[in-house]
């Protein structure tokens, strides 16, 4: 009986000192692990490759106009001829950037329109026409493509041309422009090609879905040409001056 009342007391001790360590390891902070996959690895060495690339683009950027400024101060210091033509060859930079000069070189030339089919896709006709947003949106892919100069129906975009619908047309640069939309292109033709005509891509999409009208053909020189530059004046915007 006494040897019974002893393992009892043994047993009901090591209850309590059990309780007792669960409760105090329960109470512990315990970091959170999470397995990382390989996927989030090759991510994260995605992200820090770009970010390597664009510090070295950066750094590069800053070189090259830190000499082109010990020029400017050199050309001052011994007044000669060198500093006007440094700002002619900048200024017609500027202009090139801006779309300010008619450029060519080889590229795509893409029409898209409206399903020209007598069987409509839809239920609402809306449904079988080009749409400002879609225009937009093969832009960005051309652009993302790595596009240098586009035009829409002989009009340049710059950073101020805006693409919206207009009832059955689609303003451009303030002027009407009626399907179909006729966009060349100058940049890398395989490039630009794949970014409107590969599986999936939206080009595709309007042409093998929508049965839109999505025409590519790859040019060895195509021809932009200048904005039109009707209004230039800034009511909001105003330069800050060196110093400001």
């Amino acid at each position: 009986m006494k040897k019974r009342s002893k393992y009892i007391i043994s047993l009901s001790v090591l209850s309590v000192l059990f309780g007792v360590l669960v409760s105090f390891q329960t109470g512990q902070d315990v970091e959170d692990y999470k397995l990382v996959s390989l996927s989030s690895i090759q991510m994260m060495k995605d992200e820090i490759a770009g970010s390597t690339d664009e510090i070295e683009n950066l750094n590069k950027l800053i070189d090259e106009k830190n000499m082109k400024l010990n020029l400017m101060k050199k050309a001052i210091e011994e007044d000669d001829d060198s500093l006007e033509k440094y700002i002619n060859e900048e200024t017609e930079s500027i202009k090139l950037v801006a779309g300010l000069k008619d450029v060519k070189g080889p590229g795509i030339k893409l029409i898209i329109g409206d399903n020209e089919e007598r069987q409509l896709i839809g239920d609402n006709i809306q449904d079988d026409i080009i749409h400002d947003s879609e225009v937009q949106i093969i832009i960005n892919d051309l652009k993302n493509a790595g596009a240098e100069a586009i035009s829409i129906n002989g009009e340049r975009l710059t950073y101020k041309s805006e693409v919206k619908c207009g009832g059955p047309i689609i303003r451009i640069n303030g002027k009407s422009s009626a399907n179909p939309f006729v966009i060349n292109v100058i940049g890398d033709p395989e490039l630009l090609y794949s970014s409107v005509t590969a599986k999936k891509s939206f080009g595709w999409t309007l042409k093998e879905v929508y049965n839109k009208k999505v025409e590519v053909e790859i040019k060895d020189e195509i021809f932009i040409p200048k904005y039109d530059w009707l209004d230039s004046s800034f009511k909001y915007a105003n330069p800050i001056k060196e110093g400001d």
